[in-house]
């Protein structure tokens, strides 16, 4: 991706999963499976991704 974007695409559902991962997922914008959503390539938004890294999908 150019101009310091990153796409996070949903590939997992969330049932299951710790509360603080769900509320993580919901932070990063995404509410359905393989929904995609762009987000600023930042720290912030780089740690909240590894923290739910086994639900997602990470391109650019």
């Amino acid at each position: 991706m150019s101009d310091g974007k990153i796409r996070v695409t949903l590939v997992k559902g969330l049932a299951g999963t710790k509360q603080s991962h769900r509320d993580t997922v919901r932070g990063l914008g995404l509410r359905r499976l393989r929904q995609t959503v762009e987000l600023a390539d930042s720290a912030a938004v780089r740690g909240m991704i590894t923290k739910v890294y086994y639900l997602v999908r990470v391109e650019g």
